[in-house]
Protein backbone atom coordinates (compact mmCIF):
# COMPACT_ATOMS: atom_id res chain seq x y z
CA UNK A 1 0.00 0.00 0.00
CA UNK A 2 2.88 2.36 0.77
CA UNK A 3 6.17 2.81 -1.04
CA UNK A 4 9.13 2.13 1.23
CA UNK A 5 11.22 0.69 -1.62
CA UNK A 6 12.12 3.83 -3.55
CA UNK A 7 13.82 7.08 -2.69
CA UNK A 8 14.02 10.47 -4.36
CA UNK A 9 17.45 11.97 -4.96
CA UNK A 10 17.71 15.25 -3.10
CA UNK A 11 21.03 16.25 -4.61
CA UNK A 12 20.99 19.98 -5.29
CA UNK A 13 17.52 20.32 -3.73
CA UNK A 14 18.60 21.99 -0.50
CA UNK A 15 18.61 18.89 1.75
CA UNK A 16 20.92 19.50 4.69
CA UNK A 17 22.15 15.90 4.98
CA UNK A 18 22.66 15.48 1.24
CA UNK A 19 24.55 18.74 0.84
CA UNK A 20 26.81 17.88 3.80
CA UNK A 21 27.62 14.53 2.21
CA UNK A 22 28.69 16.13 -1.06
CA UNK A 23 30.78 18.68 0.81
CA UNK A 24 32.82 15.76 2.16
CA UNK A 25 33.06 13.79 -1.08
CA UNK A 26 31.84 15.58 -4.18
CA UNK A 27 32.10 12.78 -6.74
CA UNK A 28 29.85 9.94 -5.62
CA UNK A 29 27.86 7.24 -7.41
CA UNK A 30 24.18 8.08 -7.75
CA UNK A 31 23.13 5.25 -5.42
CA UNK A 32 25.12 6.52 -2.42
CA UNK A 33 22.80 8.19 0.10
CA UNK A 34 23.62 9.90 3.40
CA UNK A 35 22.68 7.73 6.40
CA UNK A 36 23.40 10.36 8.99
CA UNK A 37 20.96 13.06 10.13
CA UNK A 38 17.61 11.79 11.47
CA UNK A 39 15.73 12.58 8.28
CA UNK A 40 14.08 9.70 6.43
CA UNK A 41 14.74 8.72 2.83
CA UNK A 42 11.12 7.59 2.48
CA UNK A 43 8.42 9.58 0.75
CA UNK A 44 6.10 11.28 3.22
CA UNK A 45 2.75 9.67 3.88
CA UNK A 46 0.50 10.33 0.86
CA UNK A 47 -2.30 11.28 3.24
CA UNK A 48 -0.19 14.22 4.38
CA UNK A 49 0.94 15.30 0.90
CA UNK A 50 -2.57 15.00 -0.56
CA UNK A 51 -4.03 16.82 2.42
CA UNK A 52 -1.61 19.71 2.00
CA UNK A 53 -2.45 19.96 -1.72
CA UNK A 54 -6.13 20.05 -0.87
CA UNK A 55 -5.52 22.73 1.75
CA UNK A 56 -3.67 24.92 -0.75
CA UNK A 57 -6.40 24.44 -3.35
CA UNK A 58 -9.11 25.42 -0.90
CA UNK A 59 -7.25 28.35 0.63
CA UNK A 60 -4.32 29.57 -1.51
CA UNK A 61 -3.26 32.17 1.06
CA UNK A 62 -0.07 31.75 3.10
CA UNK A 63 -0.50 34.36 5.79
CA UNK A 64 0.19 34.38 9.51
CA UNK A 65 -1.38 31.39 11.22
CA UNK A 66 -2.37 30.08 14.64
CA UNK A 67 -3.21 26.49 15.56
CA UNK A 68 -6.89 25.66 15.19
CA UNK A 69 -9.11 23.68 17.55
CA UNK A 70 -8.90 20.73 15.16
CA UNK A 71 -5.10 20.93 15.43
CA UNK A 72 -5.15 20.77 19.22
CA UNK A 73 -7.75 18.00 19.14
CA UNK A 74 -5.47 15.97 16.85
CA UNK A 75 -2.50 16.35 19.18
CA UNK A 76 -4.58 15.46 22.24
CA UNK A 77 -6.08 12.41 20.52
CA UNK A 78 -2.66 11.11 19.38
CA UNK A 79 -1.22 11.39 22.88
CA UNK A 80 -4.21 9.62 24.38
CA UNK A 81 -4.39 6.79 21.85
CA UNK A 82 -0.68 6.14 21.34
CA UNK A 83 0.72 6.96 24.77
CA UNK A 84 -2.21 6.74 27.22
CA UNK A 85 -1.46 10.35 28.10
CA UNK A 86 -4.38 12.67 28.76
CA UNK A 87 -3.39 16.27 28.20
CA UNK A 88 -5.32 19.54 28.05
CA UNK A 89 -5.18 22.12 25.30
CA UNK A 90 -3.85 24.87 27.53
CA UNK A 91 -0.86 22.70 28.45
CA UNK A 92 0.32 22.68 24.82
CA UNK A 93 2.77 25.31 23.57
CA UNK A 94 3.25 24.96 19.81
CA UNK A 95 6.89 25.54 18.96
CA UNK A 96 9.09 25.63 15.86
CA UNK A 97 11.22 22.66 16.90
CA UNK A 98 12.55 20.61 19.79
CA UNK A 99 16.07 22.06 19.49
CA UNK A 100 14.76 25.63 19.94
CA UNK A 101 12.68 24.27 22.82
CA UNK A 102 15.81 22.96 24.54
CA UNK A 103 17.52 26.33 24.24
CA UNK A 104 14.39 28.16 25.42
CA UNK A 105 13.97 25.82 28.38
CA UNK A 106 17.55 26.35 29.51
CA UNK A 107 17.06 30.13 29.36
CA UNK A 108 13.62 30.00 30.99
CA UNK A 109 14.54 27.84 33.98
CA UNK A 110 18.20 28.62 34.72
CA UNK A 111 20.48 31.60 35.09
CA UNK A 112 23.93 32.05 33.53
CA UNK A 113 26.57 29.85 35.19
CA UNK A 114 23.95 27.55 36.76
CA UNK A 115 24.26 23.84 36.00
CA UNK A 116 22.37 21.81 33.41
CA UNK A 117 22.75 18.04 33.69
CA UNK A 118 22.80 15.64 30.73
CA UNK A 119 23.54 11.91 30.39
CA UNK A 120 26.25 11.21 27.83
CA UNK A 121 26.84 10.22 25.07
CA UNK A 122 23.85 12.18 23.87
CA UNK A 123 22.36 14.11 20.95
CA UNK A 124 24.84 16.94 20.34
CA UNK A 125 22.37 19.90 20.49
CA UNK A 126 22.03 19.13 24.20
CA UNK A 127 25.61 20.35 24.63
CA UNK A 128 24.96 23.42 22.50
CA UNK A 129 21.84 24.37 24.44
CA UNK A 130 23.94 24.56 27.58
CA UNK A 131 27.21 25.99 26.32
CA UNK A 132 25.78 28.61 23.97
CA UNK A 133 23.54 30.01 26.70
CA UNK A 134 26.46 30.42 29.11
CA UNK A 135 25.30 27.75 31.52
CA UNK A 136 27.48 25.18 33.26
CA UNK A 137 27.55 21.82 31.53
CA UNK A 138 27.20 18.93 34.00
CA UNK A 139 27.60 15.44 32.55
CA UNK A 140 26.86 11.97 33.88
CA UNK A 141 28.23 9.20 31.67
CA UNK A 142 25.98 6.26 30.95
CA UNK A 143 27.42 2.88 31.91
CA UNK A 144 28.19 0.66 28.92
CA UNK A 145 28.69 -3.05 29.64
CA UNK A 146 29.53 -3.99 26.07
CA UNK A 147 25.93 -4.88 25.27
CA UNK A 148 23.67 -2.18 26.69
CA UNK A 149 23.75 1.23 28.34
CA UNK A 150 22.48 1.85 31.87
CA UNK A 151 22.14 4.93 34.05
CA UNK A 152 24.93 5.44 36.58
CA UNK A 153 22.51 6.37 39.35
CA UNK A 154 25.21 7.02 41.95
CA UNK A 155 26.94 9.51 39.71
CA UNK A 156 23.66 10.99 38.47
CA UNK A 157 22.46 11.61 42.01
CA UNK A 158 25.79 13.14 43.00
CA UNK A 159 25.60 15.57 40.07
CA UNK A 160 21.94 16.40 40.80
CA UNK A 161 22.73 17.14 44.44
CA UNK A 162 25.11 19.97 43.55
CA UNK A 163 23.54 23.26 44.62
CA UNK A 164 24.23 24.82 41.22
CA UNK A 165 22.43 22.08 39.23
CA UNK A 166 18.98 23.41 38.36
CA UNK A 167 17.91 21.55 35.23
CA UNK A 168 18.19 18.07 33.72
CA UNK A 169 17.61 17.34 30.02
CA UNK A 170 16.47 13.76 29.49
CA UNK A 171 16.64 12.02 26.11
CA UNK A 172 13.83 9.44 25.99
CA UNK A 173 14.13 7.25 23.96
CA UNK A 174 17.85 7.87 24.08
CA UNK A 175 19.67 9.15 21.03
CA UNK A 176 22.19 7.81 20.02
CA UNK A 177 22.35 4.62 22.10
CA UNK A 178 18.81 3.49 21.27
CA UNK A 179 17.62 2.76 24.81
CA UNK A 180 13.94 2.87 25.73
CA UNK A 181 14.07 3.61 29.43
CA UNK A 182 12.13 1.25 31.67
CA UNK A 183 9.48 2.60 34.01
CA UNK A 184 11.59 1.90 37.08
CA UNK A 185 14.57 3.74 35.61
CA UNK A 186 12.47 6.79 34.80
CA UNK A 187 10.88 6.81 38.25
CA UNK A 188 14.30 6.68 39.89
CA UNK A 189 15.63 9.51 37.68
CA UNK A 190 12.56 11.63 38.39
CA UNK A 191 12.73 11.06 42.15
CA UNK A 192 16.36 12.15 42.29
CA UNK A 193 15.43 15.33 40.44
CA UNK A 194 12.44 15.99 42.68
CA UNK A 195 14.49 15.42 45.83
CA UNK A 196 17.03 17.98 44.65
CA UNK A 197 14.71 20.60 43.10
CA UNK A 198 16.00 19.92 39.60
CA UNK A 199 13.50 20.64 36.81
CA UNK A 200 13.30 18.03 34.04
CA UNK A 201 13.06 18.76 30.32
CA UNK A 202 12.23 15.46 28.61
CA UNK A 203 13.02 15.29 24.90
CA UNK A 204 10.64 12.58 23.67
CA UNK A 205 10.73 13.40 19.96
CA UNK A 206 11.35 9.71 19.04
CA UNK A 207 8.62 8.37 21.35
CA UNK A 208 6.48 6.93 18.54
CA UNK A 209 9.39 4.94 17.09
CA UNK A 210 9.58 1.94 19.41
CA UNK A 211 10.73 -1.50 18.32
CA UNK A 212 8.70 -4.67 19.01
CA UNK A 213 8.95 -5.89 22.58
CA UNK A 214 9.55 -2.47 24.11
CA UNK A 215 7.25 0.14 25.60
CA UNK A 216 7.84 3.85 25.94
CA UNK A 217 6.59 5.65 29.03
CA UNK A 218 5.97 9.38 28.69
CA UNK A 219 7.57 10.80 31.83
CA UNK A 220 4.49 12.79 32.78
CA UNK A 221 2.32 9.67 32.92
CA UNK A 222 4.25 8.22 35.86
CA UNK A 223 2.80 10.47 38.57
CA UNK A 224 1.21 13.86 39.14
CA UNK A 225 4.25 14.96 41.14
CA UNK A 226 6.60 14.10 38.29
CA UNK A 227 4.33 15.78 35.75
CA UNK A 228 4.40 19.02 37.72
CA UNK A 229 8.20 19.06 37.55
CA UNK A 230 8.56 18.20 33.88
CA UNK A 231 8.50 19.83 30.45
CA UNK A 232 7.86 17.27 27.69
CA UNK A 233 9.02 17.97 24.13
CA UNK A 234 7.03 16.17 21.41
CA UNK A 235 6.80 16.49 17.63
CA UNK A 236 5.50 14.72 14.53
CA UNK A 237 8.79 15.46 12.78
CA UNK A 238 10.66 12.19 13.36
CA UNK A 239 7.58 9.96 13.18
CA UNK A 240 6.35 11.38 9.87
CA UNK A 241 9.53 13.02 8.50
CA UNK A 242 8.18 16.56 8.83
CA UNK A 243 11.28 18.33 10.19
CA UNK A 244 11.16 20.94 7.45
CA UNK A 245 7.68 21.97 8.60
CA UNK A 246 9.11 23.35 11.87
CA UNK A 247 6.21 22.32 14.07
CA UNK A 248 6.34 20.65 17.46
CA UNK A 249 4.37 20.63 20.70
CA UNK A 250 5.81 21.34 24.12
CA UNK A 251 3.57 20.07 26.89
CA UNK A 252 3.87 21.81 30.26
CA UNK A 253 1.31 20.87 32.89
CA UNK A 254 2.71 23.10 35.65
CA UNK A 255 1.24 26.59 35.16
CA UNK A 256 4.26 28.33 36.66
CA UNK A 257 6.71 26.51 34.40
CA UNK A 258 4.43 27.14 31.44
CA UNK A 259 4.30 30.88 32.11
CA UNK A 260 8.09 31.08 32.39
CA UNK A 261 8.45 29.29 29.07
CA UNK A 262 5.95 31.58 27.38
CA UNK A 263 7.76 34.62 28.76
CA UNK A 264 10.96 33.36 27.16
CA UNK A 265 9.20 33.04 23.82
CA UNK A 266 7.80 36.56 24.11
CA UNK A 267 11.26 37.94 24.89
CA UNK A 268 12.44 36.59 21.52
CA UNK A 269 9.57 38.00 19.47
CA UNK A 270 8.29 34.49 18.74
CA UNK A 271 5.87 34.79 15.80
CA UNK A 272 4.18 31.39 15.75
CA UNK A 273 4.31 28.42 13.40
CA UNK A 274 4.48 27.65 9.69
CA UNK A 275 0.92 27.63 8.30
CA UNK A 276 1.54 24.38 6.41
CA UNK A 277 3.35 22.88 9.37
CA UNK A 278 0.22 23.29 11.47
CA UNK A 279 -1.83 21.46 8.85
CA UNK A 280 0.81 18.77 8.30
CA UNK A 281 0.84 17.92 12.01
CA UNK A 282 -2.94 17.67 12.11
CA UNK A 283 -3.00 15.48 9.00
CA UNK A 284 -0.27 13.22 10.37
CA UNK A 285 -2.09 12.61 13.64
CA UNK A 286 -5.54 12.10 12.07
CA UNK A 287 -4.96 10.57 8.63
CA UNK A 288 -1.58 8.82 8.48
CA UNK A 289 -1.78 6.10 11.13
CA UNK A 290 -1.69 3.25 8.57
CA UNK A 291 1.45 4.70 7.01
CA UNK A 292 2.98 4.99 10.49
CA UNK A 293 2.23 1.35 11.33
CA UNK A 294 3.76 0.24 8.02
CA UNK A 295 6.82 2.37 8.72
CA UNK A 296 7.44 0.58 12.02
CA UNK A 297 7.41 -2.77 10.21
CA UNK A 298 9.95 -1.52 7.66
CA UNK A 299 12.24 -0.06 10.32
CA UNK A 300 12.27 -3.31 12.28
CA UNK A 301 13.08 -5.25 9.10
CA UNK A 302 15.99 -2.89 8.39
CA UNK A 303 17.20 -3.19 11.97
CA UNK A 304 17.24 -6.98 11.83
CA UNK A 305 18.96 -7.00 8.44
CA UNK A 306 21.91 -4.94 9.72
CA UNK A 307 22.23 -7.04 12.88
CA UNK A 308 22.36 -10.28 10.90
CA UNK A 309 24.68 -8.91 8.23
CA UNK A 310 27.22 -7.62 10.72
CA UNK A 311 27.29 -10.83 12.76
CA UNK A 312 27.88 -12.90 9.64
CA UNK A 313 30.31 -10.61 7.83
CA UNK A 314 32.01 -8.09 10.14
CA UNK A 315 31.63 -9.33 13.74
CA UNK A 316 34.31 -6.85 14.79
CA UNK A 317 31.57 -4.21 14.56
CA UNK A 318 29.12 -4.77 17.39
CA UNK A 319 25.59 -3.58 16.58
CA UNK A 320 23.77 -2.63 19.75
CA UNK A 321 20.18 -3.75 20.11
CA UNK A 322 17.90 -0.97 18.93
CA UNK A 323 14.99 -0.51 21.35
CA UNK A 324 13.72 2.82 20.08
CA UNK A 325 14.38 5.51 17.42
CA UNK A 326 15.50 4.54 13.90
CA UNK A 327 19.12 5.37 14.73
CA UNK A 328 21.31 2.31 15.26
CA UNK A 329 24.51 2.53 17.36
CA UNK A 330 27.61 0.61 16.26
CA UNK A 331 30.58 -0.17 18.49
CA UNK A 332 33.52 -0.15 16.05
CA UNK A 333 36.36 -0.11 18.56
CA UNK A 334 37.54 -3.62 17.66
CA UNK A 335 38.55 -2.25 14.27
CA UNK A 336 41.40 -0.57 16.17
CA UNK A 337 41.12 2.73 14.33
CA UNK A 338 41.37 6.21 15.77
CA UNK A 339 38.23 8.31 15.42
CA UNK A 340 39.86 10.14 12.52
CA UNK A 341 40.84 6.88 10.81
CA UNK A 342 37.36 5.44 11.35
CA UNK A 343 35.69 8.50 9.82
CA UNK A 344 38.01 8.42 6.81
CA UNK A 345 37.51 4.68 6.37
CA UNK A 346 33.73 4.98 6.41
CA UNK A 347 33.50 7.97 4.10
CA UNK A 348 36.39 7.46 1.68
CA UNK A 349 36.66 3.67 1.52
CA UNK A 350 33.15 2.37 2.25
CA UNK A 351 31.33 5.48 0.99
CA UNK A 352 29.16 5.34 4.10
CA UNK A 353 28.15 8.75 5.42
CA UNK A 354 27.04 8.14 8.99
CA UNK A 355 27.09 10.29 12.11
CA UNK A 356 30.45 9.89 13.81
CA UNK A 357 30.18 8.75 17.41
CA UNK A 358 32.48 11.46 18.76
CA UNK A 359 29.97 14.23 17.96
CA UNK A 360 27.81 12.83 20.78
CA UNK A 361 30.58 13.27 23.35
CA UNK A 362 33.89 11.69 24.28
CA UNK A 363 32.11 8.46 25.20
CA UNK A 364 31.19 8.10 21.52
CA UNK A 365 34.77 7.77 20.26
CA UNK A 366 35.01 4.60 18.19
CA UNK A 367 31.24 4.41 17.58
CA UNK A 368 29.05 5.19 14.57
CA UNK A 369 25.34 6.05 14.31
CA UNK A 370 23.44 4.93 11.22
CA UNK A 371 20.01 6.10 10.09
CA UNK A 372 17.90 3.05 9.17
CA UNK A 373 14.98 5.04 7.74
CA UNK A 374 15.68 4.29 4.09
CA UNK A 375 14.80 1.60 1.54
CA UNK A 376 16.33 -1.74 2.47
CA UNK A 377 18.22 -1.99 -0.82
CA UNK A 378 20.07 1.21 0.10
CA UNK A 379 21.30 -0.48 3.27
CA UNK A 380 22.18 -3.64 1.35
CA UNK A 381 24.28 -1.66 -1.12
CA UNK A 382 25.98 0.18 1.73
CA UNK A 383 26.78 -3.04 3.59
CA UNK A 384 28.33 -4.54 0.45
CA UNK A 385 30.59 -1.50 0.15
CA UNK A 386 31.49 -1.78 3.83
CA UNK A 387 32.31 -5.48 3.53
CA UNK A 388 34.53 -4.90 0.49
CA UNK A 389 36.30 -1.96 2.17
CA UNK A 390 36.90 -3.95 5.35
CA UNK A 391 38.30 -6.95 3.46
CA UNK A 392 40.72 -4.59 1.73
CA UNK A 393 41.66 -3.02 5.07
CA UNK A 394 42.31 -6.42 6.68
CA UNK A 395 44.38 -7.63 3.74
CA UNK A 396 46.83 -4.80 4.39
CA UNK A 397 47.52 -6.31 7.78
Amino acid sequence: MYDFSNYISRRGKGSMKWERMYEKVSDLPEDVLPLSVADMEFKCAPEIIDGLKETLNELPVLGYAVPTKSYYDAVIQWMREKHKWDIQQNWIIPETGVIPALFNSVKAYTKPEEGVLIMTPVYYPFYNAVKRTNRKLVTSSLLYNGERYEVDFDDFEKKAQASTTKLFILCSPHNPVGRVWEKEELEKIAKICLDNDVIIVSDEIHFDLIMPGYHHHVLNTLSEEIAMNTVVCTAPSKTFNLAGMHTCNIVIQNENLREKYQEELLSQGHMGLNILGIKACELAYTKANNWYESLLTQLNENKEYIETFMKENIPEIKVLNLEGTYLQWWDCRELNMSKEELETFMQKEALLFLDEGYIFGDEGDGFERINLACPKHVLESGMMRLKKAYQKYKSKG
